[in-house]
């Protein structure tokens, strides 16, 4: 089966990983506690297990190119393992500017193919499944409406 540390090594040379996701990887594939616990160890203070990071790579990367918002972002981070912590501050660099949001959701609703002609109920639910705040949808919505 090879060595714990190898297999952590494997698993962040394919993709990053947050500790908490290796963590159970390791532990899913029969690893005891104390080797998964030295493994990431030695794999942390190598610099290749950085929370922050990953957590950054992944807002700005996919969660951006599927048009997440904020609240989505917040809840995919905490489900991976993400500290509280580094959610908000990674949250507070990708939405800096209070536009920020406005500008995702308006991008969001193009990509949905919305027209001249905008069934409200529909571009509304999808705005909220991708996570965008109340204010912003309704702000989307009305721009639209002026369009």
């Amino acid at each position: 089966m090879g060595s714990c540390k190898d297999k952590a090594l494997d698993l962040v040379a394919r993709r990053p990983h947050f500790q908490r996701e290796l963590r159970h990887k390791l532990l899913d594939r029969g690893f005891a506690i104390e080797e998964v616990d030295s493994a990431l160890e030695d794999v942390a203070r190598l610099g290749l297990l950085d929370d922050p990071g990953a957590a950054r790579d992944l807002a700005a990367g996919p969660m951006t190119r599927k048009g997440f918002g904020p609240r989505r972002m917040r809840m995919e981070l905490l489900r991976r393992g993400v500290d509280e912590t580094t959610v908000e501050t990674v949250l507070a660099e990708l939405f800096e500017e209070a536009e920020e949001e406005y500008r995702r959701a308006r991008e969001a609703a193009s990509r949905q193919g919305i027209g001249k002609t905008v069934d409200r109920d529909r571009l509304a639910r999808h705005l909220d499944r991708k996570g965008y705040s109340k204010a912003v949808i309704l702000q989307v919505l009305r721009d639209l409406e002026g369009d």
